[in-house]
Parts: C-alpha cells; sequence; structure tokens
C-alpha cells in the first residue's frame, strides 16, 4: 500500500485559493507590480472593478515554484476564480477583450 506525501506548498495554495474568490499570483503588488505581464493583468481587474486578492510570488520562493506545479502552468501571472484557474496574461486579456471574463464574474456572482 502506498500513500502519497501530504504537499505543505499545495495545502498553502489551496487554501489561498478557498479564502478568497478571485486570487492573482503574481510578481510584486498592485500598486507596483514587478513585471509587464502582472501589471496588465492588474490593469484588467482593475478595470473589472471587482475585489481581488494578490499573492507576491517574489516573496516566497516556494509558492513561486509551487504555483507553477499546481497548475500545471509554466509563468506567472496566474488568476484564480472560485478556485479555478483562469490562466495567465495573455488568457486573462482575450477573455477580457471578448467579454467572456466579465460574464464567467456575473455567471458566478462577482462582477
Amino acid at each position: 500500500m502506498t500513500t502519497s506525501t501530504p504537499n505543505p506548498v499545495a495545502e498553502r495554495i489551496s487554501d489561498m485559493l478557498a479564502q478568497h474568490d478571485i486570487v492573482l499570483f503574481m510578481k510584486g503588488v498592485p500598486a507596483a507590480p514587478q513585471c509587464g505581464f502582472s501589471q496588465a493583468v492588474v490593469q484588467v481587474m482593475n478595470q473589472l472593478g471587482v475585489g481581488y486578492a494578490t499573492f507576491n510570488v517574489l516573496a516566497d520562493a516556494e509558492i513561486r515554484e509551487g504555483i507553477k506545479a499546481y497548475s500545471n502552468w509554466p509563468t506567472i501571472p496566474q488568476l484564480y476564480v472560485k478556485g479555478e484557474f483562469i490562466g495567465g496574461c495573455d488568457i486573462v486579456r482575450e477573455m477580457f477583450a471578448s467579454g467572456e471574463l466579465q460574464q464567467l464574474l456575473a455567471d458566478l456572482g462577482l462582477g
């Protein structure tokens, strides 16, 4: 019988996602993004006018690497809504431009 070893980093990420409806894992903070991709997603979120939590992956190397494994997505930023991975910068911008992101948030009672 094999048992899997608990992954404390994945548990921390799951806890963060459970505590907030919308979470953005980014480089830096919304007032001072540390990369252009993070800045672009912050701009989209600000245009949406919805509340969201952020996590600065530059402040925690375990989460910075762990979030990539958690989502199976190699880049940051990463946006989650109701615990579901939405995408990175390009996907978020495309969904916003098409109205798909606004509709998703409205359908979930968040927008």
